[in-house]
């Protein structure tokens, strides 16, 4: 399977997935500026949206969209339990929070990489964004990740989109439970792999 990602971005979510089932992937990195791979393929002729990530499985099929793509991931291993099973309904659970994580925290932290973004729209966002965190905060109070006693895809998406506060001034520290499941989450051996894959470690 191909992963096309870009450093850093929510494409190091499915990266991480990848290595926590151990499934063996060939990364492409993308330049995003430019929308061009690194083996100088147009990646618009990939992705007609021109974001990562892009999973291109080993028959040609293409998935888009880093929800879906963690999902399949985690069923192609399903020994390693990244995913309640399919029908269960810890399974909707888990979807719960990959479409809050993406339309709630994701959404809000892209919009303020935007530099067209108006410092006063960007102050609204963090507004609605602090919401959100502190909504993610509160659920992990009494659980170590975010379906309880054991790690799944989605905390590799949010691990993710938690990184990002770094560079858009919002300190995740001033939320301890997030900051230590953050770096709970980090010393993961698979996820270490994947950063230092990306050159992020």
């Amino acid at each position: 399977m191909k992963l096309y990602y870009s450093k850093g971005a929510c494409s190091l979510s499915p990266h991480i997935v990848a290595c926590e089932a151990e499934l063996p992937i060939e990364l492409i990195d993308v330049d995003l500026q430019i929308k061009r791979t690194e083996i100088g393929e147009d990646f618009r002729l990939i992705n007609p949206n021109g974001y990562v990530p892009v999973l291109i499985l080993d028959d040609g099929n293409k998935l888009m969209e880093g929800p879906a793509i963690v999902q399949y991931l985690a069923d192609q291993a399903p020994d390693k339990e990244l995913a309640p099973p399919a029908g269960t309904f810890e399974r909707y659970q888990l979807q719960q929070w990959l479409n809050f994580i993406s339309t709630e925290i994701h959404k809000g932290f892209g919009a303020l990489f935007n530099p067209a973004m108006p410092e006063e729209a960007k102050q609204v966002i963090i507004n609605l964004l602090t919401s959100r965190l502190e909504t993610a905060a509160a659920h992990l109070s009494n659980r170590a990740f975010l379906l309880g006693d054991d790690f799944t895809v989605a905390d590799a998406y949010l691990f993710v989109t938690l990184r990002w506060g770094a560079y858009v001034n919002i300190d995740i520290s001033r939320w301890p439970v997030l900051a230590n499941y953050a770096a709970k989450i980090s010393a993961r051996p698979a996820v270490q792999k994947a950063l230092k894959e990306e050159g992020l470690a």
